[in-house]
């Protein structure tokens, strides 16, 4: 009971105020020995009702440790000022975005009655020749890849595919899913 007593008693009795807030909580630190070492403590004392929110992150950081000093008057007004220079930044920002997004809407909209838009599908696919019934379809990939010439067409046609157990060539008469690995 009496190492309660005195706990209590030197947790009032050894403490030291670190600063106030502007909400008016308390900040307070004190050393202490656990297991022979001595540590410092820091916790706050709200203002009113406990509010976790409305401690400022400098004060935060102080709590945590991650400041060494606790944060002076002058800093927390530095930097309260530059908290609300952001905050009329962003607002300036969010404003000259809506006047453009403003802007760009009217001028989609005198765009979209001509007929300069977006590209159109028709008319592009209308500026290739259609394939007629006639035409064979396997000469289309040959003519595409430019890569065989009439003679090696020609050659492919008459001879039939073997397949081979290694693959051997210079590629140029590769076809694929004509080869099959040794079983």
């Amino acid at each position: 009971m009496s190492k309660l007593f005195a706990r209590i008693a030197g947790y009032f009795r050894s403490r030291t105020l670190a600063g106030v807030d502007k909400t008016g909580n308390k900040y307070f630190t004190r050393k202490e020995e656990i297991d022979g070492v001595m540590k410092e403590k820091r916790w706050v004392v709200f203002r009113g009702e406990e509010e976790p929110t409305s401690v400022p992150v400098e004060w935060i950081c102080w709590l945590n440790g991650q400041r060494k000093r606790a944060p002076t008057p002058e800093e927390m007004m530095e930097l309260e000022a530059r908290r609300e220079q952001i905050r009329q930044n962003v607002a300036l920002l969010k404003k000259e975005e809506e006047e453009r997004r403003a802007k760009e809407g009217n001028a989609r909209k005198t765009s979209s009655t001509g007929k300069v838009g977006g590209p159109d599908l028709k008319s592009f696919i209308q500026q290739f020749p259609a394939a007629s019934e006639g035409d064979k379809v396997e000469e289309a990939p040959a003519a595409v890849h430019g890569v065989r010439n009439s003679k090696e067409r020609a050659a492919e046609k008459a001879e039939p595919v073997t397949e081979c157990t290694e693959p051997t060539g210079s590629g140029q008469t590769f076809r694929p899913g004509t080869w099959q690995p040794p079983t």
